[in-house]
């Protein structure tokens, strides 16, 4: 269960899940573990890149369904179709080749948990388990820091309006 949740939250477009809060708390330190393992192969060198890398993307691997079981049945088989590419290889590659470049300067805390209340049917308390620094909180302080910008920019231009109003009315007199 926490492999296929730990998969759904890397795949995400969002990066966020909504799930039950017990499962939330239990997924968390899961999933950062794994990111854990992506930042450490992000910060090698070129040089110790090697078995190391490979050693952490097997370590990694762990915490998926990252395997194609039904590859090497069909590859000797002609004219059938490969096996497709599973949700656990694709969560490997975006976590080691994204997520671990994003979060390389940052020690921990890779997700957060939002309390949503309890849900409807069963009276389970539902929460949101994000990743920290996605897309959609870039973009919100992206937009508050230009609006940010605005308001000082007019204000600074309202004033020096104000200020030429007091020059004119000082000359006048």
């Amino acid at each position: 269960m926490l492999r296929n949740l730990a998969t759904s939250l890397i795949n995400a477009r969002d990066e966020r899940i909504v799930t039950t809060l017990p499962k939330a708390k239990e997924l968390r330190p899961f999933v950062e573990r794994a990111i854990t393992l992506s930042r450490h192969a992000a910060t090698l060198d070129a040089d110790a890149s090697g078995a190391r890398g490979v050693h952490l993307r097997r370590q990694a691997a762990s915490f998926f369904h990252s395997g194609n079981f039904g590859q090497a049945a069909s590859a000797g088989r002609r004219g059938q179709a490969r096996a497709a590419r599973t949700a656990g290889v694709l969560a490997l590659k975006r976590l080691f080749d994204e997520l671990g470049e994003r979060f390389k300067d940052r020690p921990g805390g890779y997700t957060r948990i939002i309390k949503l209340g309890r849900r409807q049917g069963d009276g389970a308390e539902l929460a949101i388990i994000e990743l920290v620094e996605n897309p959609r909180e870039r973009e919100a302080t992206e937009a508050a820091r230009k609006r940010a910008k605005g308001t000082t920019a007019k204000k600074k231009s309202g004033d020096h309006k104000a200020g030429a109003k007091k020059d004119e009315t000082e000359d006048a007199e």
